[in-house]
C-alpha cells in the first residue's frame, strides 16, 4: 500500500491533478469560515449549538460543511446546482429541444451545462431571499445587525455568488483535477464534520453522556455501512456473451467468450445526493418563513428527519433516481445493436430486440436490489435518532457519500496508475489480471 501511494507522485500528470484538487478543496474550506455581511455570527452560532445535530438544522449544516451554522458565504453549498441538474435532466426526457441537444455530442452538453448554471443562479437567489427574510423574523431579529432590503439584497448577492463560486470549483476539479468535483466538495464538507464528531463522541462516552451501548451501536452501523457500500459498489451481474467466428480477409476472427458486467448499483451515490437535494430545497425556504403559519410548520415537520413522510419521500426519490440515472448512462438498445454488429450474442437469446429486452430486464431487477440497499442505509439515521438518539453526523447518508465518493476517487487514481504500468492500490487484483 505504501509503495502504491508513492507511485502516485511518480506520475507528473497525476501528481499535478491531485495537488490541484487538494488546493481547490482548501479554498472551499476557507470560504466556509467567511461570514455573510450584516449577520450576528455569535448569536447564530449559539442558536445552532442549542438546536443540536439531530434536527433539520443539523442536516443543513452537515451538507454545507459547517457553513450553515456560521451563515458563511457558502451557506447554500452546492445543493442549488444539484437541484438545477436534476431539473435539466428531467426536462431532457420530456422537452424535445433539450433531448436533441443531449444527442449533439460535446457542443450540446456544453449548452445544457450553460442552462444548468443559469438555473443554479436563479434557485440560489430564491433560497437566499427566503433565508434573509426568515433571519429578520427569527428570535426578534437578533441574528441581523440591520434589517431591511439592503440586508436582503446583500445576502442574496453574497449567497448566490458563493454557490456560483462553488459550482466553478467543482467544474474545475472535474476537468483539471481528479474525481467528480461536485461530489468531492460534498465529501470534503462531511469529512470535516466527522472528525470533530468522533472526538466529541469519545468525550461524551468518558463523561457518561453517551451510553456504551449507543457507542457500540454506532461502531456496528459504521462498519456495516462501509462494508456494504464497498460491496454494492463493486458487485456486478455478469451476462455471458459469445462471439461467432467470422472470416476477415484470410484470417478467422472471433469465437471467444466474454461477459457484460452490469453493476448492481450503476448510479453510485448520486441518487442519495439528488434525493437529499430535492428535499432540502423547499425546507431551506420553509424553515425561515414565519412559523405562525400552520401550513409552513406542517411542511417543516413532515420533511424533517424521523417523520414517516420524510422517510417515505426519501426512499421513493432514491429508488426513482436509481432507475432514472441508470437509464441515462446505460442504453440496452445501443448495446444490443453493437453486439449484433460484431457478431455477438447472449446464449439462448436472439440478437437484436430480444437481447435488448433481456438486458433491460436484468438491469431492472439488479437496480431494484441496489436502490433498496441505498434506501435502507439512507433512512438508517432517522431510525437511530428516533430510538437511540444517535448524533446525526453518523447517519447512513453521510457515510454512504463518504465511502462512495472516496471509492470512486481511488478507482480513478487506480486507472491512472495502471495506464502507466504501476501497481495500483488493489495490488493482488492487478497481478491477477496481468497473469
Amino acid at each position: 500500500m505504501i509503495e502504491s501511494f508513492l507511485n502516485v507522485f511518480k506520475i507528473p500528470d497525476l501528481k499535478r491533478r491531485i495537488l490541484f484538487t487538494l488546493a481547490l478543496l482548501a479554498v472551499y474550506r476557507i470560504g466556509v469560515s467567511v461570514p455573510t455581511p450584516g449577520t450576528n455570527t455569535v448569536a447564530l452560532a449559539k442558536f445552532f449549538e442549542q438546536a443540536g445535530q439531530n434536527t433539520i438544522f443539523g442536516l443543513f449544516n452537515l451538507f454545507s460543511g459547517g457553513a450553515f451554522a456560521k451563515f458563511a458565504i457558502f451557506t447554500l453549498g452546492i445543493m442549488p446546482y444539484i437541484s438545477a441538474s436534476i431539473i435539466l435532466q428531467l426536462l431532457t426526457v420530456v422537452w424535445p429541444r433539450l433531448e436533441q441537444l443531449s444527442k449533439e455530442g460535446e457542443q450540446g452538453r456544453r449548452k445544457i451545462t450553460q442552462y444548468t448554471r443559469y438555473l443554479t443562479v436563479g434557485l440560489a437567489a430564491i433560497q437566499g431571499l427566503g433565508i434573509s427574510m426568515g433571519l429578520e423574523q427569527m428570535q426578534g431579529g437578533e441574528f441581523v445587525l440591520r434589517t431591511g432590503w439592503t440586508f436582503r439584497i446583500l445576502t442574496v448577492i453574497t449567497l448566490t455568488s458563493g454557490t456560483a463560486f462553488i459550482m466553478w470549483l467543482g467544474e474545475q476539479i472535474s476537468e483539471r483535477g481528479i474525481g467528480n468535483g461536485i461530489s468531492l466538495i460534498i465529501f470534503a464538507g462531511i469529512v470535516d464534520r466527522l472528525f470533530p464528531a468522533i472526538i466529541s463522541t469519545f468525550g461524551q462516552l468518558r463523561s457518561g453522556d453517551m451510553k456504551p451501548f449507543v457507542a457500540v451501536l454506532i461502531l456496528v452501523v459504521v462498519v456495516i455501512v462501509f462494508g456494504g457500500t464497498v460491496l454494492m459498489q463493486q458487485a456486478v451481474r455478469k451476462v455471458p456473451v459469445q462471439y461467432a467466428k467470422r472470416v476477415v480477409g484470410r484470417k478467422m476472427m472471433g469465437g471467444q467468450s466474454t461477459h457484460i458486467p452490469l453493476r448492481i448499483n450503476t448510479a453510485g451515490v448520486i441518487p442519495v445526493i439528488f434525493a437529499q437535494s430535492l428535499i432540502m430545497f423547499p425546507l431551506t425556504i420553509a424553515k425561515f418563513l414565519p412559523t405562525e403559519s400552520l401550513w409552513v410548520q406542517t411542511i417543516i415537520d413532515m420533511l424533517s428527519p424521523g417523520h414517516i413522510v420524510y422517510m417515505l419521500l426519501y426512499v421513493g426519490l432514491i429508488i426513482f433516481f436509481c432507475y432514472f440515472y441508470t437509464a441515462i448512462i446505460f442504453n440496452p438498445v445501443d448495446l444490443a445493436d453493437n453486439m449484433k454488429k460484431y457478431g455477438g450474442f447472449i446464449p439462448g437469446i436472439r440478437p437484436g430486440k430480444k437481447t435488448s429486452d433481456y438486458i433491460d430486464r436484468v438491469l431492472t431487477r439488479i437496480t431494484l436490489v441496489g436502490s433498496i440497499f441505498l434506501s435502507a442505509i439512507a433512512i438508517l439515521p432517522s431510525i437511530l435518532i428516533a430510538f437511540f438518539h444517535v448524533p446525526f453526523y453518523y447517519g447512513g447518508t453521510a457515510l454512504l457519500i463518504v465511502v462512495g465518493v472516496g471509492l470512486d476517487t481511488v478507482q480513478q487514481i487506480e486507472s491512472h496508475l495502471l495506464m502507466r504500468h504501476y501497481d495500483g492500490f488493489l495490488k493482488g487484483e492487478v497481478s491477477g489480471r496481468r497473469r
